[in-house]
């Protein structure tokens, strides 16, 4: 067998697109299957099929190489390259959606991104998490509710969002205040919470690697909508990972990890200017999916975001 044949299916795995593919694949089968040979074995027929496809050079695959290589010399211990390759092939986001499912009516989960922190201390309702006061003033007002719409009160709330400037506290920990933009907040008995903080901006993901210029020659954009995330957790429900997209920011559609959803758009409202500053206002319900729910879910359905 040579190049691509028509792909027909044995044992429920498409057949090789090459001999080597092919050959490959009849070595895996004198061992005793696992998860991983059946990985390795819909790899190579992926990468094999591709190469079929494309019929790259040897230039053209020594480029691919070389930019593989250097992706690997980018990632260290502060900044992971690979990382940022899934998030803008949107693999990240595919992974999320396939081991986090949620049925209708429950807000979709999305991946954390890398700005999360464990250690926030617990805050009083209605407590400023803008510890600087930089920024222009914003309340934000919330219910977290199960899916039959009943509050579910002492839930825990976590909040973390970027600066005025597009930047997380952590990015900058010498201009910002210890744990700026970040709050943890328990709901009360009919699951409301509410906070002040500031209106976040949205931000681009680094391009200064091989990532970034890779994007660059494809001309797509690494920009990050504005948004604020949210890890709300309960006794009984599964817990919840998520981001609240402001709907009127201009990159909206085109979000470099693919993480905006129709039911986590919202409207962050301009209000009555406050102290001589343009004001904020942001409502809305998060609501949770009870344990086991969300194995059998299909994801579907309109989350209660509320504008």
């Amino acid at each position: 067998m040579h190049g691509q044949h028509d792909g027909s299916r044995r044992g429920g795995s498409p057949d090789a697109f090459s001999a080597q593919a092919n050959e490959f694949a009849r070595r895996l089968a004198a061992s005793d299957p696992t998860r991983l040979a059946e990985a390795a074995r819909a790899t190579v027929n992926g990468l094999h099929a591709l190469i079929s496809a494309l019929r790259p050079t040897p230039d053209e695959f020594r480029l691919a190489i070389d930019f593989l290589t250097e992706v690997g010399h980018y990632a260290d211990a502060r900044r992971q390259e690979w990382v940022l390759l899934a998030d803008v092939l949107g693999v990240s986001s595919l992974i999320e959606d396939q081991n986090s499912p949620r049925p209708a009516g429950a807000t979709p989960n999305t991946l954390a991104g890398p700005f999360y922190r464990a250690d926030v201390p617990e805050m009083a309702l209605g407590a400023n998490i803008s510890r600087d006061r930089k920024g222009e003033p914003m309340q934000v007002a919330g219910r977290v509710l199960d899916l039959d719409g009943r509050g579910i009160g002492g839930a825990s709330v976590e909040v973390w969002h970027a600066n005025a400037d597009g930047l997380y506290e952590n990015q900058e920990p010498d201009r910002q205040p210890e744990f700026n933009l970040r709050g943890n907040f328990r709901t009360d008995a009919q699951g409301r919470f509410k906070f002040l903080t500031i209106k976040p901006k949205g931000y681009s993901l680094p391009s200064d690697g091989p990532v970034g210029r890779f994007m660059a020659a494809l001309g797509l954009c690494l920009e990050r909508p504005a948004h604020m995330h949210f890890r709300v957790s309960a006794e009984g429900f599964e817990t919840l990972t998520t981001h609240i997209f402001d709907r009127a920011d201009a990159a909206i559609g085109r979000d470099a990890i693919f993480g905006v959803k129709p039911a986590l758009l919202a409207d962050f409202q301009t209000l009555q200017p406050n102290g001589g500053k343009r004001n904020h206002g942001l409502d809305l319900n998060l609501v949770l999916c009870p344990e086991g729910r969300g194995d059998a879910a299909i994801l579907g359905g309109d989350s209660h975001v509320t504008d």
